[in-house]
């Protein structure tokens, strides 16, 4: 289960790590003569790819439930062998974690948020006490939420704190959230927005009593209840919201990191010539591995001593668990990736809208493992498809009856709701009631509490927020 786990780039990575550990492991070359009879094994047998395995062609007598059980056993039979391969594995992935942080500390990052504010305030001539309290509010800010003060004034003082220095606390606050970006360090959203307003700006008067009395009303389009309220003309109040999107209710987000991670797909899906889909695994990244045949030699050898033996035996049965867990990885991952290419042919064939409910259930009664299996197969994989590259998960969707009872993914549904909306009146956007109409006469006919409960999941507002009412 651990090594199914691993995506491509990871399994590479996690054998050259075994391979530095474990001098048993060797790659074989595939053009590589075979050894000597008498030289041969079972290990070598079970260690060398065929072309047949290379091409994962699967032999109709075999099954995954089979696989598993046989690995499931070489750890009973072996139970040192095993433990010293965990703590081997353990060992591994704490000195890959080490390299890892190493390498990402050494990597060239932008600069952060924190760092950002220190240096501002470092050119400042104030207090120092107030500097070491403005310090600690920076540290206490964090990107990820828009760099919002969430935390108490008083815990930024120490506990045998004066009176006064709530004072110096409440001027630290103060001094933090002058420094750019406008509208950092605030409590509340309503702080935000008003931190970011200038005096002499425009309409500043009619912005800070919409922020102050009206900022949910105008969250759910009551265009008229602030009409009422403010006595301001639509017009007005829909320049004051225009006002408003210019403000940045999340000044700290910009800080954020963004990696874009370098996909390698662990399956390929082609269409042939006769419009079949063929599936193939990406394994050329993946050496051949055999059990080292001067260790083999040498465990044969009546000059090594007990000890020697000893050791070799370990190593091998870890050696060989490794491969076969890499053999049965391949196996596995390629008859789900067939299992979910036969399901998903229409999603190949016509897009996204044509995708079909699919649960991993499904999958694992055809493959015949547990649905943990289906799922820790389709961890962080990828799929390379004609219509683009894939995660593996993206095929397994839930769905829904249609009033003739007919299965439909929830992304058909989404798809098609975003279609309508996208092309809707924005002066009388559709109702739910509407939204429900138009997807029966494109052969959906879902309930209207289905449709409603899907665009909730969309994040799409009701008709009423949907409104424009500048039209």
């Amino acid at each position: 289960m651990e090594i199914l786990q691993l995506p491509i780039q990871a399994l590479q990575e996690r054998i050259e790590q075994e391979m530095e550990e474990n001098p048993m492991l060797e790659v074989a070359e595939l053009d590589e003569n075979l050894p000597d009879e008498d030289l041969e094994s079972d290990d070598s047998a079970k260690s060398s790819k065929t072309e047949d395995e290379r091409e994962l062609v699967v032999r109709e007598d075999s099954s995954n439930a089979e696989d598993f059980e046989r690995l499931e056993n070489m750890g009973n039979d072996m139970p040192d062998t095993f433990d010293d391969f965990r703590r081997s594995s353990s060992r591994i992935q704490e000195d890959g974690d080490r390299q890892h942080d190493l390498m990402a500390n050494a990597m060239e990052r932008p600069e952060s948020l924190n760092d950002f504010l220190l240096h501002q305030l470092a050119e400042l001539d104030i207090d120092d006490d107030i500097e070491k309290i403005a310090e600690r509010i920076i540290s206490c800010l964090d990107a990820r939420d828009g760099g919002y003060f969430h935390s108490s004034l008083i815990d930024m003082l120490p506990p045998d704190h004066k009176p006064e220095d709530i004072v110096k606390a409440q001027e630290a606050l103060r001094v933090v959230q002058n420094l750019e970006p406008s509208g950092i360090a605030a409590r509340s959203l309503k702080e935000c927005l008003l931190n970011q307003l200038i005096d002499d700006a425009e309409m500043v008067d009619k912005l800070r009593l919409i922020i102050n009395n009206h900022l949910d009303d105008l969250a759910e389009n009551r265009m008229l209840v602030i009409q009422k309220k403010t006595g301001y003309s639509i017009d007005t109040i829909q320049k004051v919201r225009e006002e408003l999107h210019k403000l940045n209710p999340k000044p700290g987000a910009s800080f954020m990191e963004s990696f874009v991670p370098l996909v390698t797909p662990d399956v390929i899906v082609e269409q042939q010539d006769d419009q079949q889909y063929v599936v193939r695994l990406v394994d050329e990244y993946i050496p051949t591995l055999r059990i080292s045949e001067y260790y083999r030699r040498r465990l044969m050898d009546p000059k090594a001593t007990d000890e020697e033996k000893e050791f070799i035996k370990r190593k091998v049965g870890s050696a060989q668990w490794l491969i076969e867990s890499i053999q049965q990885r391949q196996r596995t991952l390629f008859r789900v990736a067939s299992s979910i290419v036969k399901h998903q042919q229409r999603f190949l064939d016509e897009g996204p809208e044509a995708i079909v409910p699919l649960k991993m259930q499904q999958v694992a009664d055809e493959v015949g493992v547990h649905v943990t299996t289906i799922s820790r197969a389709v961890d962080d994989k990828w799929i390379q498809t004609p219509r683009g590259i894939f995660p593996l998960r993206r095929f397994f969707v839930f769905g829904t009856q249609t009033a003739d009872g007919e299965d439909v993914a929830y992304e058909t549904i989404r798809l098609k709701l975003q279609e309508i909306i996208d092309k809707e009146d924005k002066t009388r956007p559709c109702s739910d009631d509407e939204l429900m109409e138009e997807l029966q006469k494109q052969g959906l006919g879902v309930a209207r509490r289905t449709i409603t409960k899907y665009r909730k999941k969309m994040g799409i507002p009701s008709s009423r927020q949907r409104r424009d009412w500048t039209k």
